[in-house]
């Protein structure tokens, strides 16, 4: 019986392929490529031209029997699930977005997974893919493929060659601006940087770091326990912070609590993966790579060297090794209905600070505690916080955010934000109650900010040298009790008078440091951000 279904050279289903992966699939691609080329019309025909034999060049290779089939519709399906968070949220898919999707927990992975996904994904992934698998194919030779990808790429070089000053400073200029969105060809590369960089990282071991730490006079004279609060915030940017500025009330609890609000402060990351590591270590965002911050000791390792209690409490998706020589008490997916959502596993902060009630007591010692929260993790906003901090309305109820307006969408966040504020003066009333036991002080810091539409782009993790301030302007708040202000000889109106001075998750090493009075060769007192205000103890 005679087949229907159509025969096509394999070479012609290459170039049908590349065809529609180049124009159905980078629309973020090309919106930022006419904005780039504006009035030159001939050189973004080039510019489509180069590109369009680029691919069928490295497609023409993968033109045999038996990979044809297979190469393209794996392209294809890629194409539509890049395309989608490309053209949804601004954001571009390079090797740390792709650390981010492996570190993720299950939960926030699945509140990506929308309907609007799914139903993008049938139309520009599975259709497609369907039709590369349904029609026949003439295979080529393995000299038509090297013929085919050679000519092809000896085009794209005469085309590159001919506008060279032009297109050569273009490439350098724009690989991490309008270069980054092209899809499938940045997650594919991002995809194999990322292989690399964890085969090299296999059986990386810490060395040594800080080792010689030990506590000073100040903790050796004081007549109670001292203990501080490290607070690490999840996805908040300090431009939606009432206490930096900010038109609505979304820190209505702390701003009568006497925290410190720091106006000035930078991130070292735009994604977690990045900025936990990277604020922990001794690097600095200058020095930072994961290599580097695997390869050495942090600031939990000196503080235990010290002598000091260290724990970390985590809400969110881990301490990304940070926290792996010492205790480390993981709330994802536990089960406690007062807390926690029973679909989705994910717990509100406040379970944070019902351990802590009950825990505090029992810290024998001098202490640092780091607790990890959940934040305002988007795009799921509404599930940050219970119903009854729901303070903006109407708030975007879904992560499929596309079905919300911005208002819905920037009421959910700020919300978010409130019930984080209502978490930290908990915490604070908590630390007052207890002040006959311990002497104690709270830093938090966000890991890193958000997008909420800005110029088309939304979440986070966009690449540092073109992410917008939203996403590297963070927050800082500090408290300190009166007895913990005393021990270690800290003027706190001095600290509040140099609120606005320039701050980064550089300073937090330091600056913890100095807070437990811990002495050791790798403090760097310029690096503290309250050196300056720390006095001799009365």
């Amino acid at each position: 019986m005679r087949s229907h279904r159509p025969i096509i050279p394999a070479i012609g289903l290459t170039v049908m392929a590349a065809v529609y992966v180049l124009a159905l699939t980078n629309r973020t691609f090309w919106s930022k490529a006419f904005a780039y080329f504006d009035d030159h019309a001939l050189r973004l025909v080039s510019f489509a031209a180069i590109l369009l034999l680029l691919h069928v060049a490295v497609l023409g290779l993968f033109s045999g029997r038996r990979l044809l089939r297979p190469a393209l519709m794996f392209l294809v399906l890629l194409a539509a699930a890049s395309s989608y968070f490309s053209d949804r949220f601004g954001v571009v898919i390079d090797r740390n977005m792709i650390a981010n999707v492996v570190e993720t927990t299950g939960s926030e992975a699945s509140q990506l997974l929308t309907l609007d996904f799914f139903i993008h994904m049938l139309l520009f992934g599975v259709l497609p893919a369907g039709l590369l698998a349904w029609v026949q194919v003439t295979p080529a030779s393995f000299r038509q493929r090297l013929a085919i990808s050679a000519l092809s790429l000896a085009a794209a070089a005469l085309l590159i060659g001919a506008q060279a000053s032009y297109f050569l400073p273009m490439w350098r200029q724009e690989r991490t601006g309008m270069m980054s969105h092209l899809v499938p060809a940045t997650p594919i590369v991002g995809a194999i940087s990322f292989g690399v960089r964890q085969f090299n990282e296999t059986g990386v071991v810490a060395r040594p770091y800080g080792a010689d730490a030990r506590t000073g006079a100040a903790l050796a004279a004081a007549d109670r326990k001292v203990l501080t609060l490290v607070i690490v915030g999840e996805t908040a940017r300090a431009e939606n912070f009432s206490l930096l500025g900010y038109g609505r009330d979304t820190n209505a609890e702390t701003a009568t609590r006497d925290v410190i609000a720091f106006s000035n402060v930078t991130s070292c990351g735009t994604a977690t993966a990045i900025s936990l590591p990277c604020m922990f270590s001794h690097l600095g965002r200058a020095g930072y790579s994961n290599a580097k911050a695997l390869g050495s000791e942090n600031l939990e390792d000196v503080l235990a060297h010290a002598g000091l209690h260290v724990e970390w409490w985590d809400n969110n998706s881990g301490s990304k090794t940070v926290a792996k020589r010492v205790r480390e008490i993981d709330f994802y997916k536990a089960k406690d209905d007062r807390f926690c959502q029973p679909e989705g596993g994910d717990c509100n902060d406040d379970i944070l600070v019902d351990l802590l009630r009950k825990r505090i007591g029992d810290i024998s010692g001098n202490a640092v505690l780091v607790l990890h929260l959940g934040g305002s993790h988007g795009p799921a906003y509404y599930l940050r916080y219970p119903r009854a901090f729901a303070r903006f309305q109407p708030d975007c109820q879904t992560a499929q955010i596309s079905d919300c307006s911005r208002e819905e969408l920037i009421n959910a966040y700020d919300n978010s934000l409130v019930f984080t504020d209502h978490v930290l003066a908990e915490i604070i009333d908590l630390l007052k109650a207890k002040q006959d036991q311990f002497a104690s002080s709270l830093v938090y810091m966000s890991d890193h900010g958000e997008s909420l539409g800005e110029n088309g782009v939304y979440l986070h993790g966009a690449p540092y040298m073109i992410a917008p301030s939203q996403q590297t302007h963070i927050p800082m708040l500090a408290w300190f009790s009166p007895d913990f202000a005393r021990i270690n000889g800290l003027d706190t109106a001095c600290v509040r008078q140099e609120k606005d001075k320039p701050l980064s998750h550089d300073n937090l090493f330091s600056t913890v440091l100095g807070l437990m009075d811990v002495h050791t060769r790798v403090y760097a007192r310029g690096q503290d951000a309250f050196a300056s205000c720390r006095r001799p103890a009365s």
